[in-house]
Order: C-alpha cells, then sequence, then structure tokens
C-alpha cells in the first residue's frame, strides 16, 4: 500500500521535518504557501493518529507558518483536514492543510471552513 502512496517516501519534498510527521508544499495550492502536514508513518485520516504524532503535526504546523512567515505576508490561515471521501478526503493518508489567507483572496471570507457548505454560512438568521 504504501508504494502508491503519494506521501508515502517523499522525502525528497519534505521542506520541514519533526519527530513523526513532517510538511510538503501542496501539488494543487489554494493559495501561494500552501503545505500540507503529514504523519511519516502511513495512517488513513487524522484519527488513525497517535497522540505523539499529532503533536509533532502540531510543531510541524507552526514550522510552516513560521516558513511561509519568511517569504510572505498572509493576513490569516485555513488549517484543516478532510476525513472520509463524504468530507471531500481523496488521498487516504492523512494530511492537514495549512493555507495561508491573504487580504482580498476571495471576495468574502466570512465562514471561513464553513463554506464547504454554503448554507451554513450565514450567521445572521441562525438555522439557515
Amino acid at each position: 500500500m504504501a508504494h502508491a502512496c503519494p506521501f508515502c517516501n517523499a522525502e525528497d519534498r519534505h521542506i520541514v521535518r519533526h519527530g513523526r510527521a513532517a510538511a510538503l508544499w501542496d501539488a494543487f495550492p489554494v493559495n501561494p504557501g500552501h503545505a500540507l502536514v503529514v504523519p511519516l508513518a502511513h495512517r488513513r485520516d487524522l484519527f488513525e493518529c497517535t497522540p505523539e504524532e499529532l503533536a509533532d503535526m502540531w510543531t510541524v504546523i507552526g514550522m510552516v507558518k513560521a516558513l511561509v512567515e519568511k517569504e510572505r505576508a498572509p493576513a490569516g490561515y485555513n488549517i484543516g483536514a478532510n476525513v472520509g471521501a463524504a468530507a471531500g478526503q481523496t488521498v487516504f493518508h492523512c494530511h492537514v492543510h495549512v493555507i495561508p489567507r491573504f487580504e482580498g483572496d476571495v471576495d468574502t471570507p466570512r465562514g471561513g471552513v464553513r463554506r464547504v457548505k454554503p448554507p451554513l454560512v450565514r450567521y445572521d438568521e441562525p438555522g439557515k
């Protein structure tokens, strides 16, 4: 299974690494500086990771932020994971997206990750 996984054996693409986790640039970035943080061991999704892997992944997220901020000046970040096909996961090796956000990169950023289901973005009318 590991041989078909794009994140296993991807050491040559690692931009930072700490303990049981590493980061690589997203091959299809949403914004400049979009990175993926992965456990080094093959885990199907975030819920299969050990507590130690999760801790190392959070450390790597901070390392990615520092690296991105050396080159760019993002106004914010979206950080998230798709778990399962119903949530949009297409590569079944756990990966957490670290997406730098810039003023004006979308017309209306309000709602952030909630925008995956546009009807839930509205905060002005609960339940709509």
